[in-house]
């Protein structure tokens, strides 16, 4: 038997339409769907398939790309009933990877990553927040910089460690702006300020860190059964309580998704990218020698059957 880990994308991975093949050619799909209107009170018919605004707003974003990745993995579990090594998540992919894990029903996944987006909004609203991707330098570099431009009061930290040479910041978008040169000066071959109204993964998120924690002990339950590689980390956890702990420090921590992986795939044979689009996939391009399959729809999903009994 082939060892596998299940992995999940987080934000970045949403486009309009995801998740519509699924909905057109399993019954599994509809009803989650449905179901996920019904809790939320927000049509996800309409959110995932129609040219809307909500899409692209965090509060949106997150349980729309989580009922994706679950609704990949319940149709998966349909064919295909392998139980993972492990499972791991980009961001907010660790909740998806919380459901898998079965610590967390996808409903209260869902309504949980909502509240989460809200709070987040909430934390950056009117403070001028912001992120940026960095291509071309290396870690340390990226750190050191940071570091040197904090101390002069500059609001930047690293967010997102992504693969070798890319890397995503977080921190006030006046800041960041400012920066651009500086890190082209540096040795980066772009530094792009991203789109975005909330800064991930960096200390403008403490007031968001409080807000979710009791929703965090009223969802997650204590009936993992198999372990959460976690974000902070690179390491595994199987616990409520660490559970927990861990997703509250995310919020302010950085994303350490490329160690996870360089830590963590040499212990199996294949990575299962669950959700839309192949973000996941193409970064372990870079990271990993072990294969990366993906279910983003009933073609991928019967590809990935195919090569899982070759």
């Amino acid at each position: 038997m082939k060892k596998i880990a299940f992995i999940f994308p987080g934000q970045g991975s949403q486009s309009v339409g995801m998740g519509k093949d699924f909905f057109e050619n399993s019954a599994v799909a509809k009803e989650m769907i449905s179901k996920a209107s019904q809790r939320l009170g927000i049509n996800f018919e309409e959110l995932l398939f129609t040219e809307n605004e909500n899409l692209s707003k965090t509060e949106f974003t997150q349980p729309a790309i989580l009922l994706v990745s679950s609704i990949a993995m319940a149709i998966f579990k349909e064919k295909c009933d392998i139980k993972p090594e492990f499972v791991l998540g980009h961001s907010l992919g660790e909740f998806s990877a919380l459901v898998a894990s079965g610590a967390i029903d996808y409903l209260d996944a869902i309504e949980l990553v909502h509240k989460r987006g809200q709070f987040m909004t909430d934390a950056c609203a009117g403070g001028g927040a912001g992120m940026m991707a960095l291509v071309g330098m290396d870690d340390a570099t990226v750190e050191k910089v940071c570091e040197e431009q904090q101390s002069k009061g500059k609001k930047v930290w690293p967010a997102n460690y992504n693969m070798d040479g890319q890397l995503v910041l977080a921190g006030l978008k006046a800041d960041l702006e400012s920066l651009v040169d500086t890190f082209k000066e540096a040795g980066a071959k772009r530094a792009i300020v991203l789109d975005m109204s909330v800064a991930s993964h960096c200390e403008l998120l403490k007031p968001a860190v409080e807000n979710l924690r009791p929703y965090l002990d009223e969802y997650v339950q204590d009936t993992f059964t198999t372990s959460v590689i976690s974000n902070v980390t690179a390491t595994a956890y199987n616990t409520k309580e660490e559970a927990v702990d861990l997703l509250c420090k995310q919020l302010i921590s950085p994303v350490k998704y490329k160690h996870s992986i360089e830590a963590n795939s040499a212990n199996v044979d294949m990575l299962i990218e669950f959700g839309n689009g192949i973000v996941l996939k193409g970064l372990n391009r870079k990271i990993t020698k072990v294969p990366t399959l993906n279910v983003s729809d009933m073609a991928s999903l019967e590809s990935t059957l195919v090569a899982l009994n070759d």
